[in-house]
């Protein structure tokens, strides 16, 4: 029947088939979605409950509605494919992603407008969880390291304007910096925290490690109090090292410079990758870099990034929280 077909047909044919295979691998992560939810495996994602029935079907999606808060939701609902309309798309998409194509290049080659590759890019990024901080064990390194705050993208700007990607005039850790707090063990646990902006504080190290570490832990840290009073208040070893008295390394083991040397890394890879990315989306970009470390003795294909994107299911609300959280620094510190 194929071989009839006019060539006009026969291309669509093969069109059709080729976007079919490549929906499989986010068709499975939500075909088991779905049937969790038939199955009451999963709960609502609006107010948690468990007490809902199918609600009909929309777009071949089946529909449920809860019976406490009277919502109606589907396997989509919360994840990031949330309110996105040409999900055959998606794996295309993943794909420039991964190559680190500009967003120029990716709107001119899918053909979609640029400000959708670009809340694509965030919303799939806001998706990436890293650790809670339960998977810390062992000599745990932590520090903090600055970026500029940058308002890439902003046509009304309340200061000069500089290149991007270049640093500011003022140096040292003031107001106008962000300070990430990077964690690591000596295994594969890995954190990375967009904490505040200026000089962190005890709060920013809780909410950093979000988990509190076992208490058979060793923290080590530079001479910064808030570690100090960390360390106090969970009963840790806390190793102090202070890079003015030349102390780099203790004992021949406790060091920090497994995470200095990320810092150095993840510096590079912003600058040169991106030239600078706005401090309303360094979070976002915090979380890319994690999944490069995490898989980065493993290839980085279009399955893994379809299935760790779609595992998220309260994706939707981290991309809107990013936001909040990133006003509410600029409302405290600036």
């Amino acid at each position: 029947m194929a071989r009839k077909l006019s060539r006009e047909e026969q291309l669509q044919l093969a069109v059709c088939l080729t976007q079919a295979h490549k929906s499989d691998a986010q068709s499975d992560v939500l075909h088991n979605r779905c049937k969790a939810l038939i199955n009451k495996q999963e709960t609502c994602p609006h107010c948690g409950g468990s007490d809902y029935y199918r609600y009909g079907k929309f777009k071949d999606s089946q529909r449920f509605k809860c019976k406490a808060c009277k919502k109606t939701f589907c396997e989509y609902t919360g994840t990031w494919l949330q309110g996105i309309h040409k999900k055959e798309l998606v794996e295309d998409y993943l794909a420039l992603m991964i190559e680190h194509t500009s967003l120029d290049k990716t709107s001119k080659k899918l053909k979609i407008n640029k400000k959708t590759a670009f809340d694509w890019r965030h919303k799939i990024l806001s998706s990436f969880e890293q650790n809670t901080g339960d998977e810390f064990e062992g000599v745990v390194e932590s520090d903090e390291t600055f970026f500029e705050h940058s308002e890439k993208g902003n046509k009304r700007l309340n200061r000069p304007a500089r290149k991007r990607g270049t640093q500011g005039k003022s140096r040292g850790t003031g107001k106008n910096k962000a300070a990430v707090i990077v964690s690591k063990d000596r295994k594969k646990s890995l954190k990375m925290t967009l904490s505040t902006m200026g000089r962190i504080t005890k709060s920013d190290i809780v909410e950093s490690f979000q988990t509190p570490l076992n208490s058979e832990a060793i923290l080590c840290s530079d001479a910064h109090v808030s570690y100090k009073g960390y360390s106090k208040d969970h009963n840790l070893k806390h190793i102090v090292l202070r890079s003015d008295l030349k102390q780099f390394v203790k004992k021949g083991v406790y060091h920090i410079q497994h995470v200095n040397e990320l810092h150095n890394r993840l510096k590079k890879w912003i600058d040169n990758t991106f030239w600078g990315v706005s401090t309303k989306y360094l979070q976002n970009y915090l979380n890319w870099f994690y999944l490069h470390e995490k898989l980065k003795f493993e290839s980085i294909t279009v399955d893994k990034m379809v299935s760790l994107s779609l595992l998220n299911f309260h994706a939707l609300k981290q991309y809107r929280y990013n936001n909040w959280a990133y006003n509410m620094l600029l409302t405290t510190k600036i």
